[in-house]
């Protein structure tokens, strides 16, 4: 995350950091807001903030519109989702960790498992283990690592692969 942020820092796109489960994200200076002009979290100015300022950081708003992520070389090597034009955000999670504790707490056999995803974000929970869906929207990555692919979401594409994987009567 920290070779993103100076990279983002070396190319110009403004950032901010989100470090706990708050709706707040802080950002060294106004560029984010102004680029964006998002109101979903509140952006927090905190002149100088670098993530190493932090315990942690749950996720890194980029500001930058598509096709620009292409231009971040570091971003290739981690989770990201894009859900509006003018700003990303990546998410340095592991999702299958999180499955698999959730399965070895409930003691439930890995194979029941079904995940669903569409973006870069959910890269992570497709592995072997478990059966794989990606929405007809998805990023091509996703695709290529499915065990199926579905309709977009809102083409009833969760439905629709759970009557395709035979979970329940049409």
């Amino acid at each position: 995350m920290v070779a993103l942020i100076d990279e983002c820092d070396e190319k110009g796109y403004p950032w901010g950091l989100v470090v706990d489960d708050t709706p707040h994200r802080f950002c060294p200076d106004t560029k984010f807001v102004d680029f964006t002009g998002d109101e979903y979290m509140e952006s927090v100015i905190v002149p100088g903030t670098r993530p190493e300022d932090y315990d942690g950081v749950f996720k890194v708003n980029i500001a930058c519109c598509p096709p620009d992520e292409q231009k971040l070389e570091t971003l290739k090597k981690l989770p990201w989702a894009r859900f509006h034009d003018d700003y990303l955000f990546v998410e340095p999670t592991d999702k299958a960790r999180g499955i698999r504790r959730m399965m070895d707490h409930f003691g439930a056999p890995y194979e029941d498992v079904i995940v669903f995803g569409d973006a870069m974000n959910d890269l992570s929970m497709f592995v072997p283990e478990w059966t794989c869906v990606a929405m007809g929207n998805a990023c091509e990555e996703l695709k290529a690592k499915a065990d199926y692919v579905t309709t977009d979401v809102e083409d009833d594409g969760i439905w629709n692969a759970c009557v395709a994987l035979g979970l329940f009567e049409n």
